[in-house]
């Protein structure tokens, strides 16, 4: 029997390059959302909230005003440049922003936060506002803000995208004036995330995790022997396969701009991944879901040895600043390991 590391393809022999051409090639709905309407977007009948948000995006992609009371009191302007989809993982924010860009007449971008700064690290600020600045809609998927810099820059972008007169819709697990809380010092920066907030009518979108709840998600690591097994069934259903030490890839990882961790899985259909070990280093588990996010927009098959992809991360992490992130990241790794 073949050994595993060494006999398949790796992503860490893979130092891929990123043209600016290939970035906005990129602005589309990920392969997982490239069917994704609003006839194929099905409502969870016990939470409204879920059909009102498809109603208002669907009035939005079409042109029409949208206000959104947000209390008693308070009405978003009718004017409002943009829709803010705000919601736990799993209740099909993501299908909506594809299914209203789908809609949309006009020339329109798609991206994740990551892709807009890794859009922005390439070309430079003003260039990225040239650039989007060309576009009538421009759609940002799991929006958030982990620091200070982060922060002044989207604001800056969205007004300045605002002011040519671009529309925006975006997604997020975090209501656009709790943006940055624990993780920085949010009120320091409370104008430019008012500034951001009051751009976008807020769709609240209550519901389930469509996929399995997060407490009861729980992967399986496999031996060695599973793991080649898998590997050669995977091979010869014509999967493209790799296969890659966990340790190693992360720290290759550190080594890549995560704009370019589309292009490092590119390829790849089916992922190994041997020793996998929980995580304590925070910058390490972040490139780790900032990957496993690409891995799930490609609907990449994944296995492991070792410890359970699902228990990757730290207790302590997911009690931190930082654990919408881990558990959007353990419901995906739950999804893709049943693949």
């Amino acid at each position: 029997m073949a050994t595993l590391l060494g006999s398949y393809p790796s992503l860490i022999e893979r130092n891929p390059e990123v043209s600016v051409a290939q970035l906005m090639l990129q602005l589309v709905p990920p392969r997982e959302f490239a069917g994704a309407r609003f006839s194929n977007y099905i409502p969870d009948a016990d939470h409204p909230s879920q059909a009102r948000a498809a109603e208002l995006c669907q009035q939005f992609a079409r042109g029409k005003p949208v206000a959104v009371t947000l209390d008693a009191s308070v009405k978003k302007p009718a004017r409002a440049a943009g829709v803010y989809l705000d919601g736990g993982f799993g209740v099909g924010k993501t299908h909506l922003l594809a299914s209203l860009w789908h809609d949309f007449k006009g020339k329109k971008a798609f991206g994740s936060f990551l892709a807009y700064t890794g859009l922005i690290g390439v070309l430079g600020f003003a260039q990225a506002v040239q650039v989007l600045g060309t576009f009538d809609l421009v759609c940002i998927d799991e929006f958030e803000l982990d620091d200070p810099g982060d922060t002044m820059l989207l604001s800056r972008l969205l007004s300045e995208l605002d002011a040519k007169g671009v529309k925006f819709a975006a997604t997020s697990n975090t209501p656009p004036n709790a943006l940055g809380q624990g993780r920085f010092a949010a009120a320091d920066f409370a104008r430019e995330i008012t500034a951001m907030s009051n751009r976008f009518a807020v769709l609240t979108i209550d519901g389930e995790d469509f996929r399995h709840r997060p407490a009861e998600v729980k992967s399986q690591a496999l031996n060695d022997a599973e793991l080649i097994s898998w590997l050669e069934s995977s091979e010869e259903s014509g999967s493209e396969v790799a296969c890659d030490d966990f340790s190693g890839l992360l720290k290759h990882l550190s080594k890549l701009h995560p704009s370019k961790y589309l292009n490092l899985i590119a390829e790849t259909q089916a992922l190994a991944l041997t020793g996998v070990e929980q995580l304590h280093d925070q910058v390490a588990a972040l490139r780790w879901v900032a990957l496993v996010d690409r891995l799930y927009e490609n609907q990449v098959a994944i296995r492991c040895s070792g410890r359970a992809l699902t228990e990757t991360f730290s207790d302590e992490m997911i009690g931190g600043a930082y654990r919408k992130k881990y558990l959007r990241a353990i419901s995906r790794l739950g999804a893709l390991t049943s693949i």
